[in-house]
């Protein structure tokens, strides 16, 4: 069995005049569905380390990580192969994106009420529904502002 490990970001923006929040999403270029970014950790690189450069790396986002969320998922992408991938939650309050040349074949801030609908994997709604959940407990603190 060959062990894989990717990590990445909700990252959630809030506009400021509506107060109407999104997530950035990604969609593939093989399969074009959406997911969230995220990639394999270097060597040397901490789980969180990864995450902010992937989102760097794929959607030009700079990120701040919030604190006290880690989510992992794992499945198996292919026989004998199986992949964990760890998701903290972020924020921005630049809404320009751009994707990836080649690999990425759009990035898109879409409704976080919404944004369910629009994934594919069982995986991806796990994480978004924990992510919604910390946000929520988030603003009910009033810690989210």
């Amino acid at each position: 069995m060959v062990y894989e490990k990717s990590c990445g970001a909700l990252v959630v923006r809030q506009e400021p005049q509506s107060a109407r929040m999104y997530i950035l999403m990604i969609r593939h270029r093989p399969g074009g569905y959406r997911s969230f970014p995220k990639g394999h950790v270097e060597p040397g690189e901490t789980e969180r380390q990864t995450a902010v450069r992937e989102v760097r790396e794929e959607t030009a986002a700079e990120i701040s990580i919030i604190p006290d969320f880690r989510h992992a998922v794992c499945y198996t992408p292919a026989p004998s192969v199986e992949k964990e991938v760890v998701y903290f939650l972020g924020r921005v309050d630049d809404r320009s994106i751009r994707p990836r040349k080649g690999e990425i074949a759009q990035v898109e801030w879409v409704p976080l009420e919404a944004a369910e609908n629009y994934l594919t994997h069982e995986n991806d709604k796990k994480v978004l529904r924990a992510a919604r959940s910390k946000i929520k407990d988030m603003q009910q603190k009033g810690e989210w502002n």
